[in-house]
Order: C-alpha cells, then sequence, then structure tokens
C-alpha cells in the first residue's frame, strides 16, 4: 500500500481511514485467475465489508466484476444507484442474500434486483410475480447443505423432488449454497457439502447453473469453483485460512492522530481500572481512536501500533474515543502531538488485530466507523 500523507480535507479529524481500492482490484483480479473459467462475483455486503461500496463496488466493476451480492433490498437500492447503468458496458447483477421477504415484491423489478429465494414461501412469491408480470422474472436459489441458516430445508427439497413445479416461472440464475468451515481446509465438513450440493442440484430436475465457493472456499480447489464465486472477505486484504498469514494485499490503514506524550513513571498506571502498570520509566502517547471508532476494547493491553518500523504496544484498557501505546522506544523526534501512528497496515493487518482481540477480521474490518476521514486510493483515477 502506498504511504499517503495527511489528508487534507477533514484536517480537523483526529484519525484516518485509507483505503486502497487498487489493492481490492489486485485482489479480485488474483481470485478470477485461480478460478480459471468459473465467474467471479463479489460480495459487497454491509458497506463492502466497511470499506464503502460506493467506492469499492465501482471499483471491482471496472476490475470486471458483473456480479455483486448484498444482503438486503435497501443495499441492493443503493448499490443499483451506484453502479453504471449499463448504456455502454454490461448492467451489474445485484443479488439480495436475504431473499424476496413480503412486502418488496414492487422493489426488484424496480431497481432490476435479483432475489436469492430462501424457502418455499419466498419459490411462491416469485412464482406469483412472474405470472403477474408476464414474463420468467430473474432468481436465484439458495440450497442448505449444512449451515442451517437460509436456504432450502432437506424438507423441502423432498417437496421440491416431487413436486418440481413448485420451482416453475424465473429464471433461475444459479443455485447456490454456502460452506461452514471452508477456512479450515482439512475439515470433513468441507467435501460433505460438496457432495450434498451435488446431490441436491440433480434433484431439482432442472439445469441451473451453480455456485458454492465463498472466500476460502476458492482455495479449496477446482472442485469447488462449478460456474460463479461469491468472495467476500478476500477482496479486502481478509486471510482465507484459520490462523495462517493472508495471500492477499492488505486494503486498509488506519492512521491516529496523537493528542499527548507524557512521561510516566515506573509503578504508574495507565488507563481505567490500572490494568496497565509501567514496568520503568516510560514514555506513553495517547491516541485519538477508542471502541466508539471501532477499535475494540478487547484489543486492550493486547494490540499493536507501528510508528515507521517500530512496533509499539497498546497499554491498559481502550477507552470510547481513546487508547494508550508505550512509545518509549521511538525516538522523541518522531513522537509527537498531532503526528500519526498506524494502528492497522501493512505490518498489522486486520487479520493480526483479530487475533490479538480474540475475534475474526470480519469484525475488525466491518466495525470501523465513520468518525475517521476516509481516504481512497486509485492510480487508475486518481486518488479521492
Amino acid at each position: 500500500m502506498p504511504d499517503p500523507s495527511p489528508a487534507t480535507d477533514g484536517a480537523g479529524a483526529a484519525s484516518e481511514l485509507v483505503i486502497d481500492l487498487d489493492a481490492i482490484k489486485r485482489n479480485y483480479l488474483a481470485l478470477k485467475q485461480r478460478l480459471g473459467g468459473a465467474e467471479c462475483g463479489a460480495a459487497v455486503k454491509a458497506d463492502a465489508y466497511g470499506t464503502g461500496a460506493d467506492k469499492t463496488a465501482p471499483a471491482l466493476f471496472e476490475a470486471g466484476c458483473r456480479t455483486f451480492f448484498v444482503a438486503t433490498v435497501d443495499e441492493g437500492i443503493a448499490l443499483r444507484k451506484t453502479l453504471p447503468p449499463g448504456k455502454t458496458l454490461p448492467r451489474a447483477r445485484i443479488a439480495v442474500l436475504n431473499g424476496l421477504l413480503p412486502g418488496t415484491e414492487e422493489v426488484f423489478p424496480e431497481f432490476n434486483l435479483i432475489p436469492v429465494i430462501n424457502d418455499l414461501e419466498q419459490a411462491a412469491r416469485i412464482r406469483q410475480m412472474c405470472v403477474e408480470a408476464d414474463r420468467a422474472m430473474p432468481a436465484m436459489l439458495h440450497i442448505d447443505t449444512g449451515m442451517n441458516r437460509l436456504g432450502l430445508s432437506p424438507a423441502d427439497m423432498d417437496w421440491v423432488a416431487g413436486e418440481p413445479d413448485v420451482l416453475a416461472g424465473p429464471d433461475w440464475l444459479y443455485a447456490l449454497s454456502h460452506l461452514a468451515s471452508a477456512d479450515e481446509p482439512e475439515r470433513s465438513e468441507n467435501p460433505a457439502q460438496l457432495a450434498l450440493f451435488r446431490e441436491q442440484c440433480r434433484r431439482l430436475q432442472r439445469p441451473m447453473k451453480m455456485s458454492l465457493a465463498n472466500s476460502a472456499g476458492i482455495f479449496l480447489g477446482p472442485d469447488y469453483h462449478f460456474d460463479l464465486a461469491r468472495p467476500g472477505f478476500a477482496l479486502y486484504g481478509g486471510r482465507v485460512e484459520d490462523g495462517k498469514p493472508s495471500p492477499m494485499e492488505p486494503v486498509v490503514r488506519l492512521r491516529a492522530r496523537i493528542l499527548q506524550v507524557r512521561a510516566v513513571r515506573a509503578g504508574d498506571p495507565v488507563g481505567y481500572g490500572g490494568t496497565f502498570k509501567a514496568e520503568g520509566d516510560s514514555r506513553i502517547a495517547t491516541v485519538a481512536a477508542g471502541y466508539a471508532d471501532g477499535y475494540l476494547r478487547s484489543l486492550s493491553n493486547s494490540g499493536g501500533a507501528y510508528i515507521g518500523n517500530q512496533r509499539l504496544p497498546v497499554v491498559g484498557r481502550v477507552s470510547m474515543d481513546m487508547l494508550a501505546v508505550d512509545v518509549s522506544k521511538v525516538d522523541r523526534t518522531e513522537v509527537y502531538p498531532g503526528g500519526y501512528v498506524d494502528l492497522l497496515g501493512p505490518q498489522y493487518t486486520v487479520n493480526d488485530a483479530a487475533d490479538a482481540a480474540g475475534t475474526i477480521g470480519y469484525e475488525i474490518l466491518t466495525g470501523l466507523g465513520h468518525r475517521y476521514t476516509r481516504r481512497y486510493i486509485d492510480v487508475g483515477s486518481g486518488d479521492s
């Protein structure tokens, strides 16, 4: 990731979140290459995993992505207004994973959204929409293969196998399912889900393209690729195998301003509850980021930061708006009020922070707040 200079707009902001759109595009192209001939879609739900769908989705479109997945209808509407209208290029397909809920029937055709049908009631709803519109409306079919969240259950599939006309009407673009343990490649659940997905698709008694692989599923190999993959976390620099470094480029850099630097004597406490006491005379920098900004409280006394190549331990409890780092080993000329420390970046990624917090990188990334000045790096289009 290029080394950014402080943003000139929002100069009064305490912190800056830099998002590298070029890295996101390179990650997308790397995943697409790994897929061979299968299509590479993109999950951009939760505001593109916290990176800002209004900027990230157009960058992915520029890289060649044409099928996008969101969680909710509202996300789909916002994304449709963001992506190119399709006058000169093929219009992007936007699939809504939560499906065709009651009261949303008019929204899907109005904004050209594709429902992911998750149960037989939704199947009946899309079938009725097709009758009223006198056309085959696009849809995707979700089959549950072991997650027990969304998707047609085994009992639903028994019904469909006996009454195939239940699915008559829509233009079924894909049958899809979701892997539960793809980031643990040795788990027996992965081949079991693969086998069940193939069997359930055969029982549909109608040809459908197939989609199974999420980010980690792409790395399980060609058997899992089928016709379309749906990466999400990997696009944004996330790891694809539990406990191992990510093969993807880091995408975000979180830089927080130093508010104050003070001398702390040996034995003095830092922060709420005095959970940290200095082992020796130290210099402690108070930094303008806290759990209200998405920097998790569970990183208290465990997180890390950087100035240059020097790692700085987070000391004391993370509070709402502030945290403290030990800067005793950093040259005094590099630590001053108004200067920056890197809380996330190439040296300390969302995956590293997640390990320190005892959580997953998804939570770190999607939780980054909006009090930061956001800046996007896109060399092809110019920094924004």
